[in-house]
């Protein structure tokens, strides 16, 4: 029977994973909520979404028609993030 262990030591894996949640969650101390601020582009979206883009949902139309490289750029991301946290997480055989 093989023993198989990660690479890093779970402490170290945990310490790391609490390290990286602080340091993404600390700018949201700052944030105001409750009275957002609009802009002109706002307005935009919303009264020329459909006629630019045929569709009836305005969140729809910006995400897959004005910013779709973006959101293409932003699975790609998250691919990696993924494919990277596998990695840590594999196991070593002896």
């Amino acid at each position: 029977m093989t023993d198989s262990t990660s690479i890093f030591p779970k402490k170290i894996v945990v310490l790391l994973v609490l390290l990286v949640t602080l340091i993404l969650l600390l700018p949201a101390a700052g944030l105001t909520f409750g009275d957002p601020s609009t802009a002109v582009t706002d307005q935009y979206y919303i009264q020329n979404s459909q006629v630019a883009t045929g569709a009836n949902n305005v969140v729809s139309a910006i995400v897959f028609d004005f910013r779709g490289f973006d959101t293409l750029g932003e699975a790609c991301v998250l691919f990696v993030a993924v494919l990277g946290v596998a990695m840590l997480f594999r196991r070593v055989r002896k």
